[in-house]
């Protein structure tokens, strides 16, 4: 007997066929004397349709707390609907909202933090015999108020569950049947893989490969938490994420692209000690995520600094930096939002030389042009124009796979 935690997304539960194609994969591993706890997120599109109603009421933008109570109502009407399928199937089951499974966060609402599950309740459910449904992506503070954890938070809620309670494993369900060595909707060679380790599966999630979250693969790494990727709609093997797999010849693991990032360039600073202080330290205090920095070499005693940011943090960096201007005494800030992170991960990389000279080979026979190249032991990342994107990486897929 096994303790399985399952995270279904939104498109699994889309609409009650779906819905009732769940409860069965449930049911299938309930039935061979298995514990199962679930996490599911909403329905389809119905957080975005919470977002849009947001909107009607003020389009200027409501609080952060206002908006934390809205979307979580998403998933109460997803476990409900799908404890409702399990129960007409004939099984015990039990839906919980976050905090009844004891989730406890921190304040940071619309990015909440988990700090805490207290997971007696979900153990006295199991204990009785009951199928656990959970709503993803929420949790309680301090102050009893509802917190979500941001895009993606179904995932991490999944694995944080399954560190609370021991499970034996994490099987997150998705619109794919696996991690394939890059985005199949982009390069129909794309290939699926059978494992892959926690850090090379953070890194692409971190790079743009929309199939975990990386809080979660981050999560699932520190309290050994084996994952896999499958498919709701496919019965057959997924991919696993654990610490140490097969070795294997491919001497990358994936390929990702990332079109949510916007490039940011600081004209003419001052070329003295403590500015590039300065101006991260300011936008560090922002919650502002920097990727990729480029500094150029100083002239004329002055220097530019160019870096990346997610698009929607753009507008909010940009006005952070004009308004150390007159502190900072530069000339100009621009930015461009049509450009487009494209990347290379793959534990193997470390130790084979020659791995970024095939990458630039590659892009340079796509003509393909590099604005900015960023390295680590796993990774290269380089930023290119937008339209170029899925050249790129079918380009690199074909001098990488075989």
């Amino acid at each position: 007997m096994s303790l399985i935690v399952k995270k279904f997304g939104g498109s699994s539960v889309a609409n009650a066929e779906r819905v009732f194609n769940v409860a069965n994969i449930i049911i299938e591993d309930y039935k061979k004397g298995n514990n199962v706890i679930v996490v599911v997120s909403a329905q389809g599109d119905t957080t975005d349709d919470l977002i849009a109603k947001a909107k009607e009421i003020n389009p200027d933008g409501v609080s952060k707390r206002e908006m934390d109570m809205l979307l979580s109502a998403g998933e109460q009407i997803s476990i409900s609907l799908l404890a409702m399928a399990i129960e007409k199937l004939g099984y015990p089951v039990v839906s919980l909202l976050g905090w009844q499974a004891g989730f406890v966060t921190d304040s940071k609402y619309s990015m909440a933090r988990i700090k805490r599950i207290n997971p007696e309740r979900l153990l006295a459910e199991i204990e009785k015999k009951h199928i656990v449904i959970v709503a993803g992506f929420q949790g309680l503070n301090r102050y009893d108020d509802v917190t979500t954890l941001g895009r993606g938070g179904s995932d991490t809620s999944a694995v944080a569950i399954a560190a609370s309670v021991k499970a034996d494993v994490c099987q997150i369900y998705t619109d794919v049947d696996g991690v394939y060595t890059a985005d199949p909707r982009l390069v129909k060679k794309a290939k699926k893989m059978s494992e892959i380790t926690y850090d090379e599966m953070l890194e692409l999630a971190t790079l743009g490969a929309q199939i975990l979250n990386n809080r979660s693969v981050e999560m699932a790494k520190k309290y050994n938490v084996e994952l896999e990727v499958l498919s709701s709609l496919q019965n057959k093997p997924g991919t696993i994420v654990k610490e140490v797999v097969n070795v294997e010849k491919m001497l990358i693991k994936g390929i990702a692209s990332d079109n949510n990032v916007s490039r940011v360039s600081i004209i003419g600073l001052e070329d003295t000690p403590g500015i590039a202080f300065k101006v991260f330290n300011q936008l560090g205090k922002r919650n502002v995520n920097i990727d990729i920095i480029l500094q150029s070499i100083g002239r004329d005693k002055t220097k530019d600094i160019t870096f990346t940011v997610q698009k929607d943090q753009r507008k909010e960096t940009v006005e952070a930096i004009e308004a150390m201007k007159q502190s900072l005494k530069f000339q100009d800030v621009v930015f461009d939002d049509s450009v487009s992170k494209v990347s290379i991960v793959g534990a193997g990389m470390e130790t084979h030389p020659g791995v970024a000279s095939k990458m630039f080979e590659a892009l340079f026979d796509a003509g393909v042009n590099i604005q900015m190249i960023s390295t680590s032991e796993i990774k290269i990342s380089v930023l290119i124009d937008a339209a170029q994107s899925e050249r790129a990486v079918n380009a690199i897929h074909d001098k990488f796979v075989d």
